[in-house]
């Protein structure tokens, strides 16, 4: 199966400005809003997972079906929620690189059950949305780097995810974030 092209993007500018494409103005949500917003993407991804029967099929054959994006959804967040637990016991840690695209052909993402991917981005998430809402002020400003030396705080850190699973529910639906 041909492979879209890799995103080489970096999207951390999403934390500063609202991006075009899918409406997020990502830095302007507090951490219990990004824990509300995180939980409610959740379960528009299981009901996109579990209610198309396409979705399995590519729009294109360059671009991830439903079902792609939601696997690379469930292992961002789950990688998300490693990092966030670095941040809150290490001192700015280093984020080893994560190849998204390498993830998804060693995963085979377009060969998975959507159903169990449904389940676990909904296991991974409540346990993510559940992490965020117990943390205390005091820990917001804890710091994390990633390998290519974007530096986040627990705050721009969870700005910067919820964009990414929010842009990728507009990859798959195009509507654009409520403000």
């Amino acid at each position: 199966m041909e492979q879209p092209p890799p995103d080489t993007k970096d999207w951390t500018w999403t934390i500063q400005l609202r991006c075009p494409e899918c409406g997020l103005e990502a830095g302007t949500i507090d951490v219990p809003g990004v824990a509300d917003r995180l939980e409610a993407a959740a379960v528009e991804w299981v009901q996109i997972l579990t209610q198309n029967p396409a979705a399995d099929r590519r729009p294109s054959p360059r671009i991830w079906s439903p079902l792609e994006y939601g696997a690379h959804v469930r292992d961002a967040i789950e990688l998300y929620d490693a990092r966030l637990v670095m941040m809150l016991i290490e001192d700015t840690p280093t984020f080893k690189n994560w190849d998204q695209d390498e993830a998804a052909i060693v995963g085979d993402y377009a060969r998975l059950d959507p159903d169990r991917v449904a389940e676990e981005i909904a296991g991974y998430s409540a346990t993510l949305v559940a992490r965020i809402r117990a943390l205390e002020d005091s820990q917001l400003d804890r710091r994390g780097t990633r390998s290519d030396g974007a530096e986040f705080t627990v705050r721009t850190f969870l700005q910067y995810l919820l964009h990414d699973i929010v842009h990728h529910l507009w990859d798959v639906t195009g509507q654009q974030a409520e403000v």
